[in-house]
């Protein structure tokens, strides 16, 4: 089992092409520099993600963990590389995996490909792994492992308290479980993540308006992705840039020296890592 992210795409549209290349870098938590994944087996990515030994259930460090293996499943098929991720746990975690699991999914986070540990069965996790993430106080410090990424742990203030914010997830109530996600990838992946009642409030309108926003210009005649908008989506991508790439839509939206038609093809290729489903409202705004 693999990661799939496809999108929708329009009636008769084959989807903006953009020659991304085959580098992916990420932060590594060994050297404090950027290097390059180099996977072991070509074509595979293998990924390994340890989520927080001391969560008794779904909680926003451990969900932030497993949304930085999925921006990083999405960026590598696009380059045409399969991704098998493996979830590490202890025995403990285990037995909340089927709640943790649902919250995962209502932010849009494919499901790993196997789960390791006391509690689970095993899914050839004592293979190397190409990339290895965790958060700051569960890092296993293991030199056997490929690229080392430490995940920066999330916090909510002034927003209600973890459990009423993972219950509204499971529930669909509440925020929009993409406007979390949206929040969490405001923030660079290996700082902090303060998610403030502004940050929340703000990431549910930025998605509700890319939407509409996206839905309008659908109706447009489509046009290529300008070769300076192209560039900066690559650079993103290739450091897995969240922040950067938010940024660019968020300029985007409001440049009136593009034409609609390259907007909306934008943001749907954008989309495809970001994972908002901003296409959503296509045919629902008049």
């Amino acid at each position: 089992m693999i990661y799939r992210s496809g999108r929708p795409i329009r009636a008769g549209h084959i989807g903006p092409r953009i020659s991304l290349g085959s580098v992916l870098r990420l932060l590594d938590a060994r050297t404090g520099s950027y290097a390059e994944i180099s996977p072991a087996r070509p074509g595979l990515l293998r990924v390994r993600a340890d989520v927080p030994a001391a969560a008794a259930g779904p909680e926003i460090t451990w969900l932030r963990v497993l949304l930085v293996a999925d921006l990083l499943a999405r960026a590598a098929e696009l380059r045409n590389l399969q991704v098998f991720t493996v979830l590490v746990t202890d025995g403990e975690v285990a037995g909340h995996l089927p709640a943790w699991e649902r919250a995962a999914g209502a932010l849009g986070i494919h499901p790993p490909a196997g789960h390791a540990g006391s509690g689970g069965a095993s899914a050839s996790p004592d293979e190397p792994a190409d990339v290895h993430l965790a958060d700051y106080e569960t890092w296993p410090g293991d030199d056997r492992i490929g690229l080392a990424v430490r995940v920066g742990a999330a916090h909510i203030h002034g927003a209600g308290d973890h459990a009423e914010l993972i219950t509204d997830v499971l529930t669909g109530s509440g925020q929009d479980p993409l406007a979390i996600r949206f929040a969490l990838m405001s923030f660079p992946a290996h700082q902090p993540a303060n998610l403030t009642s502004r940050v929340l409030a703000s990431a549910h309108q930025a998605v509700e308006d890319w939407r509409r926003q996206v839905a309008r210009w659908a109706e447009q005649p489509s046009r290529p992705i300008p070769a300076h908008l192209a560039k900066m989506v690559r650079s993103s991508f290739e450091d897995l840039d969240t922040v950067a790439a938010i940024a660019l839509l968020r300029r985007l939206a409001h440049d009136e020296s593009v034409p609609d038609g390259a907007k909306f093809e934008t943001f749907l290729y954008v989309d495809r890592v970001l994972g908002l489903d901003l296409p959503s409202d296509i045919g629902k705004v008049s």
